[in-house]
């Protein structure tokens, strides 16, 4: 039986976060060849090709796999879903030093960095990232479009939800429950559950409301 041949990859957005995706597929064996973005960059460390913007090349991205490059939690969910609908779901991008458990469960669109350690029984729903050295352990729950930064630790049975940012080097205890859309700062300890929609720094966390930045919640 004949292998089947893998296409090509384009990413869409380029730029530093791009950077570390295109070596991940590089390390894991794929060929990257375009990109497409608002404008054609000047500063192009891969030498990919200039496909244009991603909606008005709808044909020309139909041969290839194809994965969003953007950090920014909502900008990434616009772009995979609009792009999901016209051209199937993107492809994974998993760099081949991540140790990840066989019963992890995944979407599509995750990007899994260097050295990220997911353990048995994790979900991680569309688009999430893990990024470098991230730490996610056992029956943790991630919602689509979750960004896990550099060195974060989710102790097990830790669930959050679609769109939350997880600071760099933040720690959350085992058991918590994490709300839609919220900031987690770099460095932040989180020990106690947190609603939708808010900011937490320090350690151990402090709270603050996104519509009154101001206004210290109950921590």
């Amino acid at each position: 039986m004949k292998a089947t041949l893998k296409k090509p990859v384009a990413i869409i957005g380029y730029s530093g976060h791009a950077y570390v995706i295109v070596d991940i597929f590089l390390s894991a064996g794929r060929l990257v060849t375009s990109y497409c973005d608002q404008e054609e960059k000047a500063v192009n460390p891969y030498h990919l090709q200039y496909l244009g913007k991603e909606s008005e090349v709808i044909k020309k991205l139909k041969k290839f796999d194809f994965f969003a490059c953007v950090g920014h939690n909502g900008i990434r969910e616009k772009i995979h879903l609009q792009m999901s609908q016209l051209l199937g779901n993107p492809i994974n991008a998993i760099h081949p030093s991540a140790v990840i458990s066989a019963s992890v469960k995944m979407g599509d669109g995750i990007m899994i960095a260097a050295n990220a350690t997911l353990n048995p029984l994790v979900e991680l729903g569309r688009g999430v990232i893990c990024n470098t050295s991230s730490s996610i352990d056992h029956e943790c729950v991630i919602g689509d479009f979750v960004h896990i930064a550099p060195g974060a630790v989710l102790c097990g049975n830790v669930t959050i939800g679609k769109g939350t940012f997880v600071g760099a080097n933040s720690v959350i205890r085992q058991g918590i429950t994490i709300g839609n859309n919220v900031t987690i700062g770099a460095g932040t300890v989180v020990v106690k559950d947190l609603p939708d929609n808010v900011t937490v720094v320090g350690n151990p966390q402090k709270a603050y409301s996104r519509k009154q930045p101001s206004k210290l919640l109950a921590a």
